[in-house]
């Protein structure tokens, strides 16, 4: 993972290297910036020749022609002042495009290993904060930062051509201006990286709140929510006060600078002035000291400008040194330099696994672990919680690249494989179940995207979602609302196993996908599998034994390791901890059949009544 102190020069190039088709608009901006820039600083000095000429020479042709070339002058500058803000204005947010969808794409290729270095709202913060104030920070840079440098050396050119006594005021004062806006700098920029973590935090806590709003008002915790919330929102604040007492000293240094400048010059133009009258070879004209008042408020003014680009580039620096922490997180799952692009069977086979999630980890997560699994086959896992089933089959689609050992799927390592071509090979249906927004139509078509109407019926029927698709108004053309909220739990995993069977996949997985559902249409779903997908691996984890009883094979894990294999009789006679689960389960069976039906109808009925679609 970067640093936080990446040096600038590496910051830059990153960045820059998201700006692409917007270079042209981000080069003709500061162009435009210079012609606007040039004929700002020329106009004091023909304003000087109309003065000298013109007004105090009484010449009426002069007044005209100075005149003519001062408006002139000023209808290019305008135009060149509208086109650099034109420029800068699609350039600034063409690249803040680009970082966006850079940003975005490089989150989509992680691993489950780098994700996890990154909260969600840190990602957020990034995403949207960030970028905007790199936005700003660009904007101000190709406009502003040309222009006021260009303005200081070129407007003090121009003063020391009328006095070079005057034009030494300038001299002193620009770097005891540089010096103290470089040390507010370097004080203010500590604080706004804190500022920015505090954002991360926040966005956590309203992540966390919303996606849990329903715990939060079943246990009436609303007010310990707002505290939580608020000590951040607090902290917030507090360091933005500390960051803004210290750049509150920017005005003040800047505007003692200005006017002390500003008194400078008009003592020593005053007295140059009446020293012409006595030899005018010694001293100022009337138009010459306008021009260097004008000259003078350009420079200081520009400096006003340095000014607020420190601030800008203070803050924008944590922001950049931020976003190019996740532009430079190199992904941990990696395709090798000539991949396998093709699966040919669903075989899975574990050589002395062990996987940890972090280097650092002194307990691996799954330790030994040896299996063989051939195509086609069910196998059923099943374990305490805690016991690194999930962990497991994570391991085979690469969303975690195994610590040692080997993994392979149809005969190959899977880190041979083009892992686009390995992932769609495999189809799981992970704990937590997430439909998007959309109609369920397009939610199925997730599994594939060419799938014609009649492929998501068919799907449907076999996951036993079709019956309740149907009941709604809109049937398969209902809209989901944000992570599936408008349905059922058991409604929502039955959605999931259909869009899953969707990519007639080699191998499924099922993570504990049917808790939700009775038993009745967990088993017709689990009917369905083999009659259906026969060719296809199977895989389920669930804490209720009657979804894995039938397996081919059942695996019962305990604390990362596998405490034993075997068919559902086998483990019944071998396996303690199996018989255990089991016994545990059926003891409070035997109600019948009658019962069982009428208690999977009235689930039924509960599951329909929990959507409100």
């Amino acid at each position: 993972m970067a640093t936080s102190e990446e040096h600038p020069k590496h910051l830059i190039r990153t960045l820059l290297h998201s700006l692409r088709e917007y270079k042209r608009e981000s080069l003709l901006a500061p162009a435009f910036v210079m012609v606007e820039s040039i004929l700002e600083i020329v106009i004091p000095t023909i304003m000087a020749q109309l003065i000298d000429q013109g007004v105090s020479g009484g010449s009426m042709p002069a007044i005209w022609k100075f005149g003519l070339i001062l408006l002139g002058c000023a209808v290019v500058s305008l135009f060149a002042g509208f086109m650099s803000g034109r420029y800068a204005a699609i350039g600034s947010s063409g690249f803040a495009k680009n970082l966006r969808h850079d940003l975005f794409e490089k989150v989509q290729s992680f691993s489950f290993t780098n994700i996890d270095r990154f909260s969600t709202g840190s990602i957020i913060t990034r995403l949207t904060t960030d970028v905007t104030n790199i936005q700003f920070a660009f904007q101000m840079i190709i406009r502003v930062a040309v222009r006021a440098p260009m303005m200081v050396i070129v407007a003090w050119i121009f003063s020391f051509r009328i006095s070079h006594s005057i034009s030494m005021v300038f001299l002193v004062i620009i770097p005891i201006l540089g010096v103290a806006l470089t040390g507010l700098a370097l004080s203010v920029h500590p604080i706004f990286e804190k500022v920015f973590h505090t954002y991360d935090h926040l966005n956590n806590i309203v992540d966390e709140n919303l996606q849990g709003i329903r715990v939060v008002k079943s246990y009436d915790r609303e007010e310990h929510e707002d505290r939580k919330f608020g000590r951040v929102s607090q902290r917030i604040f507090r360091l933005y006060c500390r960051a803004e007492h210290v750049m509150a000293f920017n005005w003040p240094i800047l505007n003692t600078c200005v006017y002390g400048a500003m008194l400078i010059i008009s003592w020593m133009g005053t007295k140059q002035i009446v020293a012409s009258h006595n030899n005018p070879m010694l001293g100022l004209t009337t138009g010459d000291l306008t021009a260097l008042v004008t000259y003078a408020m350009q420079i200081l003014m520009s400096l006003n400008m340095v000014s607020m680009i420190v601030v800008m580039v203070v803050i924008s620096r944590a922001d950049a040194e931020r976003i190019c922490q996740v532009l430079n997180e190199v992904s941990t799952v990696r395709d090798n330099s000539h991949p396998i692009t093709k699966v040919p069977n669903g075989s899975i086979k574990f050589n002395d696994v062990t996987f940890r999630y972090s280097e650092g980890s002194e307990r691996p997560v799954l330790e030994d672990i040896n299996l063989d699994i051939k195509s086609g086959k069910t196998i059923g896992i099943v374990g305490g919680t805690g016991s690194s089933k999930s962990s497991l089959v994570q391991l085979i689609p690469r969303l975690y690249d195994v610590s040692s050992g080997s993994l392979e799927v149809g005969g190959h390592d899977v880190r041979d494989y083009d892992l686009v071509a390995l992932r769609d090979a495999v189809a799981m249906v992970l704990q937590k179940n997430v439909l998007f927004t959309g109609t369920i139509a397009e939610n199925i078509r997730w599994g594939n995207p060419d799938a014609t109407d009649e492929d998501v019926v068919r799907v449907c029927k076999l996951a036993q979602a079709d019956g309740f698709i149907r009941e709604f108004p809109k049937g398969y053309d209902t809209y989901i609302e944000e992570g599936g909220s408008n349905v059922s739990g058991g409604q929502r995993q039955r959605l999931c196993i259909a869009r899953a069977l969707l990519k007639k996949p080699q191998i499924l997985i099922l993570d504990d996908s049917t808790s939700a559902v009775d038993t009745k249409t967990d088993k017709l779903i689990r009917n369905a599998f083999s009659t259906e997908i026969p060719d296809t691996t199977k895989i389920i984890i669930a804490q209720r034994l009657a979804s894995v009883q039938e397996s081919d094979e059942i695996i019962v894990m305990e604390e990362g390791k596998i405490l034993d294999h075997g068919t559902h009789d086998e483990l019944l006679k071998t396996c303690e901890e199996y018989r255990s689960i089991y016994e545990s389960q059926t003891k409070n069976q035997g109600k019948g059949d009658d019962d069982d039906e009428r208690s999977n109808n009235d689930y039924e009925e509960q599951q329909r009544a929990e959507c409100y679609c």
